[in-house]
């Protein structure tokens, strides 16, 4: 099989981007590695990058034929722009909905490349693995979908810890929300329509948060009575993010509530991915409701061990990587995560650990 991408340029070399880089490298690409900050400690190119330099980040695509974005949201439409002009494909991990609509733009202007946003868990895996149910159901009541990355060991009130983004994290609790309800699309407050969940005996409670369903809304309109996305945490924990962004007054201070969040509750290493997907309507002729469920922990990879957090995004967006080069998915246009099938993304070197790994 004759791959369509070979050599990829990887933008942003923290908590993802490495790993990242790292699995592409095992899945047979070449790699180079992009960083504001010089990496030497590594096994794989790395080059020092401002992405805010325009010439800069296009001549860093020279000569690649995709790039994978791991930086913070608010970087990736330049990097978008960038492969646009460049004619490489495009891959990355946002939740941020103005980012993927511009994303979509492009790939309408350049049709002759992929354009792959929203491959991390949800957007993402999440989704993909929804739709997966739902093909088999002759019709559908609702699709539920939900992550929770958290510790294994929690304490105190939030029972929480940012091994993710505070930045996103804030903005998921605080962004409005979009929904199906009665087939229609509708937008929502974040941290609302709480409920228990229960997975392998551990309780949870989980709430409507924003950015997890990509463009679902949009793919299932009018054929779903009601789709939503939430994130599941300890009891508790909702509450208390009400009490510091509505009684504290700090809604409307986003970088400082991020700077208190991780103060607090800093990143630790025994982290825990929860994945809860379901599906109900008519199956067959009665009504049905199928479960996935999954708990991903911290994994070895190249000798050394990683969050679950980190592995499970780096997987994603690697494994979607591997099936548009191997052209099990197109390789070209925009490419919605729901229309990835979970057994072909099970098939890459990167999924298969979503098969045989996490379940409860």
């Amino acid at each position: 099989m004759v791959r369509i991408i070979n050599q990829v340029a990887v933008f942003g070399l923290g908590k993802v981007g490495e790993l990242v880089a790292i699995m592409l490298g095992d899945s047979g690409f070449k790699v180079v590695g992009y960083d504001a900050a010089p990496r030497d400690s590594v096994d794989f190119e790395t080059k020092p990058l401002d992405v805010k330099d325009g010439a800069g980040l296009r001549e860093s695509l020279r000569g690649v034929d995709a790039v994978v974005s791991c930086l913070p949201y608010h970087l990736n439409i330049d990097v978008a722009e960038a492969a646009n002009d460049c004619g490489v494909h495009y891959f990355d991990l946002t939740e941020d909905v103005q980012t993927t609509n511009r994303v979509i733009e492009l790939s309408a202007q350049r049709p002759e490349s992929t354009f792959a946003p929203q491959c991390g868990l949800a957007p993402g895996l999440i989704g993909i693995i929804g739709a997966s149910l739902a093909k088999n159901f002759d019709e559908i009541r609702s699709i539920e979908l939900k992550v929770g990355a958290l510790p294994q060991n929690p304490t105190g009130l939030l029972g929480y810890a940012f091994n993710w983004s505070a930045e996103g994290v804030v903005n998921e609790y605080l962004n409005d929300c979009e929904v199906l309800r009665s087939r229609r699309r509708q937008m929502v407050p974040a941290m609302t329509e709480t409920e228990r969940v229960v997975i392998g005996g551990v309780e949870l409670e989980a709430a409507l948060t924003s950015g997890g369903l990509g463009t679902m809304c949009e793919t299932y309109e009018g054929r779903v009575q009601r789709l939503d996305y939430k994130t599941m945490r300890y009891p508790g924990h909702f509450e208390q993010m009400h009490f510091l962004f509505d009684e504290l007054g700090l809604r409307e201070r986003r970088e400082l509530a991020g700077e208190i969040l991780v103060a607090a509750k800093p990143p630790v290493n025994d982290d825990i991915v929860y994945l809860h997907a379901a599906v109900e309507g008519i199956k067959e002729g009665h009504p049905f409701r199928e479960n996935y469920v999954r708990g991903y922990k911290p994994i070895e990879i190249g000798g050394r061990m990683w969050r679950a957090i980190s592995w499970t995004t780096a997987a994603s967006i690697v494994a979607v990587v591997e099936l548009v080069s191997d052209g099990r998915l197109p390789q070209t246009g925009f490419i919605r995560q729901e229309d990835i099938v979970l057994e072909d993304l099970f098939a890459t070197q990167s999924g298969a650990r979503f098969e045989t790994l996490g379940k409860v």
